[in-house]
């Protein structure tokens, strides 16, 4: 037993150390920052995989400490995503949960952290980063839109329509942190399972992309949100309108990724080489509405037996 204290005690210094020199690199090197960002949870999630959760949240709450000693209240929010991150990914594995798993529970861990985060910031600051963000991304176009006018002398937008542009990205903020967050999410776990697959544990695997099928009660959800978008014509700027509007955009978002899964599946029946699933996934961003279609008809019917059917005779 004290061996084994002394093991987890050594091994947590370590885990430490290595996580506070990512987070300063990740903060302060711009050249290298992203590498160190992707793996700046790799040294709590293989320490959490290894022991219990209480000494793995111990954990991640010193590595928060120490990288405030050096970085102040700044790299906090910064630290602590990652930390969580670590965390969340090391249990997961270590209670041997699916690879599904482990990317819900960690996405919803970013999403968690990061609102409780910019409450702080609001209640406690006093400061909106998102709105302080927008304003200056507003400013910023604004500026350019005015230097492309004293070039050309003609406005390449009106007011109006500048405007309406801007209230629906504002609109969207909420989509888009929830879609920023589980990109972030699958990242880490592509970069890091491997690696700790190589120091010892137990990983889960994703099935192939192609066999991917996404729960049928999105395809409902769509459906309702589609529905109230087309019948009741929610009013612009209204909860119910920002309500639908996001989750369209998330839907949107989910069934475009089952058509594109449907394109590889359908690329794959035919044999056909590997390039022209790349070509298919490219082109899918451009001609995404007749993807998703693909993704609609994909979830909602058996196409795929179709398609088989179809190789076969």
């Amino acid at each position: 037993m004290p061996n084994n204290q002394t093991q987890r005690l050594t091994h947590g210094a370590m885990m430490i150390a290595i996580f506070a020199i990512l987070i300063a690199i990740a903060y302060y090197v711009p050249i290298i920052s992203l590498v160190a960002t992707l793996f700046a949870p790799l040294p709590i999630a293989w320490f959490s995989a290894k022991y219990d959760r209480s000494s793995s949240i111990i954990l991640g709450v010193i590595g928060c400490i120490i990288t405030f000693f050096f970085g102040g209240l700044l790299i906090l929010p910064f630290s602590m995503i990652f930390a969580v991150c670590g965390v969340v990914m090391g249990d997961a594995l270590r209670t041997n949960k699916s690879k599904a798993y482990l990317f819900m529970a960690t996405g919803i861990s970013v999403l968690i952290t990061f609102a409780i985060q910019y409450l702080i910031s609001i209640k406690l600051f006093e400061t909106d980063f998102i709105k302080e963000s927008f304003q200056l991304m507003r400013e910023s176009y604004m500026a350019s839109f005015e230097f492309a006018e004293s070039l050309t002398g003609e406005q390449p937008m009106t007011e109006e329509a500048f405007n309406l542009m801007f209230q629906h990205i504002e609109i969207a903020i909420p989509a888009s942190v929830t879609l920023a967050a589980f990109f972030l999410s699958f990242l880490l776990i592509t970069v890091n399972l491997p690696i700790l697959k190589r120091l010892g544990i137990t990983v889960p695997k994703f099935q192939a992309f192609k066999d991917l099928r996404l729960p049928r009660t999105i395809l409902w959800i769509y459906l309702i949100v589609l529905t109230i978008q087309l019948f009741v014509r929610p009013e612009l700027g209204t909860s119910l309108y920002v309500i639908t509007f996001n989750f369209s955009l998330v839907l949107w978002v989910l069934l475009t990724i089952q058509g594109i899964s449907f394109l590889h599946f359908v690329l794959d029946a035919y044999r056909a080489p590997k390039f022209l699933k790349g070509l298919a996934t490219i082109f899918a961003i451009p001609l995404y509405n007749f993807v998703m279609l693909l993704g609609i008809l994909d979830l909602g019917f058996d196409i795929r037996s179709f398609v088989t059917g179809k190789i076969r005779k």
